[in-house]
């Protein structure tokens, strides 16, 4: 989820499991911050226990940054693939756990899935070309010392004609990633030698995710870089964003919206036990009329559906206890306002399921190839004499034949 404020009343109503921090790099390699530059520092003898992998290929910090966050988050459900990847390289050193991860083979298409056909075709590209480079100098290296000197002399004045303009290179991002763990929050950057940087213990701990009170430790460290990124010319331009890991929101008001039919099942058996004729009259009439499509969404009826918190049982239990405990004329008022809970957490749902379709369609515009089209739309223009006008600017007329059929020949004189 993307933040664009890092004060309380924007981020601890989510209760994130860790903080992604984007920004643009001064070069290619992404080491612009003095902190990962510094390679001489000592690894924290606290950090031994967090989980924490260096990144050892290009283009898939992001990916490194989230890995860094969920495998050092407690109770959280991973996926079973994820979960033997964890419980595999938990005693590897950081090295290895980067090196694992690029061999990973489901972690690597699960990364190229959300990858435009372009990219990969440029990544491909780029693959064939440092190979070939890299053979290229091989066997250069084993060539005679005078064909060596001239090969050398060679890419020395390539070098200078390679050079790029400031307006040519391509802009790089790296991520870093903040994360609660064991009492402290940590920056783990996959390119930092020294492994994780404590950013500061957590007084206050508690609550029943043990994240509570880190994101006042976290904030300063993120106000300073911003404002790191935020110096002379860069003030022009946003040079970083914020994303941050948080639970899935479909799945929590969903299971709002479960506990309140489980809740409705029950207060009308404890009224139908109560009011043996009829209970109609108690509550508002028309609650009791749209109760039926209160409880139903676009993807589910208003019957019982699936459940995703793991504590879904025990809350209902007590929800049940609370139920049979309460007294009669409680009744009526307590349908009512289960009804009406029921209605904000539907509004909330169906929020959660119209942003997911949206994000499936840009999943697809953004993924899907559109080269064949493209070309097969040039050659049809060329075959039909319409791409020369187009690109020099020129109208073609619709009463002007085609250049592409071949002209009438001239009809003969009849000679008297």
């Amino acid at each position: 989820m993307e933040l664009y404020d890092i004060e309380p009343w924007a981020v601890d109503h989510l209760d994130p499991h860790g903080l992604i921090f984007c920004y643009l790099c001064a070069d290619e390699n992404g080491t612009e911050d003095e902190d990962v530059q510094d390679d001489c520092d000592a690894p924290d003898p606290d950090a031994q226990d967090i989980w924490f992998a260096n990144q050892l290929s290009d283009d898939a910090c992001a990916s490194q940054a989230m890995l860094n966050i969920i495998f050092n988050c407690r109770g959280v459900q991973l996926d079973p693939s994820l979960h033997r990847f964890h419980m595999d390289t938990e005693k590897m050193s950081w090295v290895m756990k980067g090196l694992a991860i690029t061999n990973c083979q489901f972690i690597r298409e699960a990364q190229n899935s959300l990858a435009r056909p372009a990219d990969l075709r440029a990544a491909n590209h780029s693959i064939a070309t440092k190979i070939s480079k890299e053979m290229k100098h091989k066997n250069a290296s084993t060539a005679t010392p005078a064909s060596k000197k001239r090969k050398s002399t060679t890419k020395t004045n390539r070098g200078k004609k390679q050079q790029k303009t400031k307006e040519d290179q391509q802009d790089t991002f790296h991520f870093i990633a903040y994360v609660p763990c064991d009492g402290k929050v940590w920056e783990l950057d996959g390119l930092r030698i020294s492994g994780p940087l404590e950013v500061g213990e957590i007084s206050d701990a508690g609550g029943p995710s043990g994240r509570q009170g880190w994101m006042d430790v976290v904030r300063p460290a993120l106000k300073l870089k911003m404002q790191r990124h935020l110096s002379g010319e860069a003030r022009e331009q946003i040079r970083y964003n914020l994303l941050a890991i948080v639970d899935d929101q479909y799945m929590k008001f969903s299971d709002a919206l479960e506990m309140q039919k489980r809740e409705r099942s029950a207060l009308e058996r404890r009224l139908d036990k109560e009011y043996p004729n009829s209970w109609s009259d108690k509550v508002n009439e028309n609650l009791l009329v749209n109760a039926s499509q209160v409880f139903s969404t676009s993807v589910h009826s208003s019957d019982l559906g699936p459940t995703y918190a793991q504590d879904f049982g025990s809350r209902k239990m007590v929800k049940d206890m609370s139920i049979l405990d309460m007294p009669v004329r409680s009744l009526p008022s307590a349908w009512e306002a289960c009804v009406q809970a029921a209605m904000a957490a539907k509004v909330s749902v169906e929020d959660e399921i119209t942003k997911s379709k949206n994000m499936n369609a840009d999943f697809i515009r953004r993924t899907f190839d559109y080269e064949p089209f493209i070309q097969t739309f040039v050659t049809c223009l060329q075959e039909e004499g319409l791409l020369q006008p187009i690109l020099s600017g020129q109208q073609p007329s619709n009463n002007e034949p085609s250049t592409a059929k071949a002209k009438s020949k001239p009809k003969k004189r009849s000679r008297r």
